[in-house]
């Protein structure tokens, strides 16, 4: 969390003009939560997270059911990991979404835009009630994220295979620059079978850039297949090593194993990648480890069971 409190009341610098503006009440619940974390003990910060990433996982629901798509799966596979890096480990001011020294998160599975619009309108970044317009006509709240219409998000994804790389370059620049910065990048499993990512785990091996996290969705599953079907990926936190990382696996909805992994002082000279291990559809019975549910909608009283779940 930013040091001080900002308000502003235009789109942050390098995005087009946007009507998703701050909400400042959410915004200071956001930031209680923050305050709050930060003093807890370790079963107090344990029981906020899973409140927090709850929440999320209901609103993703309501959001797909609502908009009669998006990819449910996987958007709840990544809440954990979302909900712990917004509500206990990145520096960022959702007044201020362009804030020069905030950490950049990238989310590679561009597909499972819902958890992160649910995450930044939690945090204040924009009127949750705004969730209801997705993937409308001219909605900004598109099928994947654009950091032109967006606040909180920094690079446009979708196209599987790209935001390592993308944050390999952030995470360059924010050097140069000198800045403290962090870079964290959220990738899908199954988009580890494109070569681009390897190519920049190789340059930021090379580059020692330490600035710089791989949290891995392991949830085992892509579309249409198992991971394994398709590609094998294992050993991988071997593979990572070999190209110079840091590489730790973890329980993904175990939110103080991600907390611990996400803020662990970095090995020297390494970046870090983080294998949460996840189930596809966490959280909701008949949608757990199921590949249908890759992109599958549910319908309203699948949607109600759901929800009746998630409570």
């Amino acid at each position: 969390m930013r040091p001080s409190p900002t308000t502003i009341t235009a789109a942050p610098p390098g995005h087009d003009v946007t009507d998703l503006l701050p909400d400042h009440d959410a915004i200071a619940e956001w930031r209680g939560l923050r305050e709050r974390l930060a003093r807890a003990d370790r079963d107090a910060a344990a029981a906020a997270l899973a409140a927090l990433a709850g929440g999320i996982r209901r609103t993703v629901i309501s959001t797909i059911a609502g908009a009669g798509l998006g990819h449910a799966g996987g958007d709840l596979s990544v809440t954990d990991i979302l909900a712990t890096l917004y509500g206990a480990v990145l520096r960022v001011d959702p007044a201020d979404p362009g804030w020069p020294d905030r950490d950049r998160l990238v989310l590679s599975k561009g597909h499972c835009s819902v958890a992160l619009y649910t995450t930044l309108s939690t945090c204040g970044f924009f009127p949750a009630e705004r969730l209801s317009t997705f993937a409308a006509p001219m909605s900004p709240l598109n099928g994947h994220p654009s950091r032109r219409s967006v606040p909180g998000v920094e690079t446009s994804t979708g196209p599987l295979g790209h935001g390592l790389p993308v944050g390999v370059g952030i995470a360059v620049g924010l050097r140069l620059r000198g800045s403290a910065a962090r870079t964290v990048v959220v990738l899908g499993d199954g988009e580890l079978q494109e070569g681009s990512n390897w190519e920049a785990a190789m340059t930021a091996g090379h580059r020692g850039l330490t600035s710089l996290t791989a949290v891995i969705d392991r949830n085992g599953l892509q579309q249409g297949a198992r991971t394994s079907a398709t590609n094998e990926l294992e050993p991988l936190a071997d593979k990572w090593r070999a190209f110079g990382w840091e590489a730790v696996e973890v329980d993904g909805h175990d939110h103080l194993a991600l907390l611990d992994a996400l803020t662990a002082p970095h090995d020297a000279g390494r970046p870090r990648c983080v294998i949460a291990r996840t189930v596809k559809g966490r959280g909701v019975s008949f949608m757990e480890d199921r590949v249908e549910w890759h992109h599958k909608v549910p319908d309203a009283e699948q949607a109600r069971s759901a929800l009746e779940e998630l409570r």
